[in-house]
């Protein structure tokens, strides 16, 4: 048992290193996130004027925006990180951890979660002293939302990285989903397909807490069972597609080329 948890925590540190070791970086993904929701949010306000365009949805723009950041920086983190190794020829070493390749991929996937909450908490603050809307902040309810809501991208980003594995380059591919990721964010949420979805009933449950200041305990059960079921079906289905594409990069030879 200490063998897993030291190896997970190995993985989370490696993340937090990278952050403070690369400073300059880590500021200038916070600023160029911040400064593409400033120009959204001012430019809609200039071609609109005033509060007209938002109304009482203003609240539920920041809430999708953070949710869409949190899950681009997952996402891009754990899939574009394989991708790295195994360019660098490094992703076989990961295969030599006494806890097994799949016990990493996992604790990679917490360790890409505090990344991405890294980047995502104070664009958040940021944007809630631009927009002058405060929304309630209730750290224990809603760290299980957001991690539910993350899992399904963190299972898309798997397939990406297993189809780096075999196809090496597919940049293209990944920039596509960023913008797929949006259409999963503002499907109508009461629709029961929706719910399917990754990121949209999460973003809906997180809604209610930030916005509605409802308490995770005064949400439904059958509404969190949803949550968890889509968050463990999108990263069970990532995760089986990721191993079926390893092991083809495996059989091929292509597991330590690039």
């Amino acid at each position: 048992m200490r063998l897993y948890l030291w190896s997970g925590w190995a993985m989370v540190h490696r993340h937090l290193i990278e952050l403070k070791r690369y400073a300059f970086n880590t500021v200038s993904t916070l600023a160029t996130v911040y400064l593409v929701f400033l120009l959204m949010f001012l430019g809609a306000r200039i071609l609109v004027g005033g509060e007209a365009m938002f109304g009482d949805t203003l609240e539920g723009l920041i809430v999708g925006f953070m949710v869409w950041t949190l899950s681009i920086v997952a996402y891009s983190e754990l899939s574009w990180s394989l991708m790295r190794e195994a360019q660098l020829g490094t992703l076989e070493q990961l295969y030599m951890s006494p806890a097994g390749f799949r016990w990493v991929i996992v604790c990679w996937a917490v360790g890409a979660f505090v990344t991405s909450l890294v980047f995502s908490v104070p664009v958040l603050l940021l944007m809630m002293v631009t927009t002058g809307r405060y929304l309630q902040l209730n750290l224990p309810g809603l760290l299980p939302l957001f991690f539910l809501t993350v899992a399904g991208v963190f299972g898309i980003g798997l397939v990406v990285a297993g189809l780096a594995l075999v196809f090496k380059r597919i940049q293209a591919a990944f920039q596509i989903l960023q913008f797929v990721f949006v259409a999963f964010l503002f499907a109508p949420s009461d629709a029961p397909w929706a719910k399917a979805l990754p990121l949209n009933w999460g973003t809906e449950l997180i809604g209610r807490m930030m916005v509605d200041r409802v308490s995770l305990t005064q949400i439904p059960g059958v509404d969190i069972l949803i949550l968890v079921a889509n968050a463990v079906g999108w990263f069970g289905v990532g995760f089986l597609v990721f191993s079926v594409l390893e092991r083809t990069a495996r059989r091929r030879g292509l597991l330590g080329h690039y």
